[in-house]
């Protein structure tokens, strides 16, 4: 059964910048990501990514055959928005994500036009460059609710179990004004080592997850908790199975991790 991962997507097409600063500090983030295929016990069948840049009024399946790139950043140089990364699509996946999420009492929906947001195909042009494996991205739900994406990731866990990777694609700090700064961010680091903790004890995880905004540092480290919620749907897909902290690393100066589940 493949595992599920949160993963940190990066700010912009930060991988893909010239060399320089910006380039520079997101470098190990990069270098994780670039090891990420390497280290699974076996090539997925099919990704099912989250990405925190998608929010409908009911949670979305991308059902396209041939999705394009959606360039959602703005103020990057000019090559930046002609990246390519043509992983196909696959509605039959799309469909068996529908069914299963409607067996759990869940509605949903299908948009066969949307392209891959950058919250998809920037981490996953490291990790996967060639670009084979079909990638089917599924939307949020509008309100954030935590415990509802716990919920959608449990009806989906039987996709882990006929080789789909399920990765939810956010950022565990994710407060744009508090980048960068001198010394060390007290408010940042406590929220990101309450994270982690909770991510690792699986007995509690999922009611310490719904109560996130009650953890120390919590609204400093994520103002719109868009870029959490990746988190909560694949702790749902892996509900009480183990978690590791499959990175920790700072990027201007906050902290990030990342988690592999199952």
């Amino acid at each position: 059964m493949q595992p599920t991962f949160f993963i940190n997507h990066g700010g912009g097409p930060c991988f893909f910048l010239a060399p320089g600063p910006m380039r520079d500090a997101w470098q190990p983030l990069e270098g994780y990501l670039r090891d990420f295929a390497a280290a699974l016990r076996e090539r997925p069948l099919a990704l099912v990514v989250v990405s925190g840049h998608w929010a409908e009024r009911v949670p979305t399946v991308n059902a396209s055959t041939a999705p394009t790139l959606l360039f959602d950043y703005h103020g990057f140089p000019d090559y930046t928005y002609r990246l390519e990364w043509p992983a196909p699509g696959s509605p039959d996946i799309a469909g068996r994500m529908r069914a299963l999420l409607n067996e759990a009492g869940l509605s949903s929906g299908e948009n066969d036009r949307r392209g891959f947001d950058h919250g998809v195909f920037v981490p996953l042009k490291v990790a996967f460059p060639d670009a084979e494996i079909p990638v089917i991205q599924l939307s949020l739900q509008q309100g954030l609710d935590p415990a509802t994406h716990l919920a959608i990731g449990r009806a989906l866990k039987p996709l882990r179990e006929h080789g789909v990777l399920i990765i939810g694609s956010g950022q565990t700090y994710h407060n744009m004004r508090g980048f960068g700064g001198t010394g060390p961010d007290l408010k940042a680091e406590a929220f990101d080592a309450w994270l982690r903790q909770v991510v690792i004890t699986p007995d509690t995880r999922d009611q310490s997850l719904i109560d996130w905004e009650h953890a120390p540092g919590a609204r400093d480290a994520q103002p719109h908790e868009d870029h959490l919620l990746p988190l909560m749907v694949v702790a749902g897909a892996a509900s009480g199975e183990k978690a590791t902290v499959d990175f920790h690393g700072h990027v201007l100066g906050k902290p990030i991790s990342g988690f592999r589940f199952g």
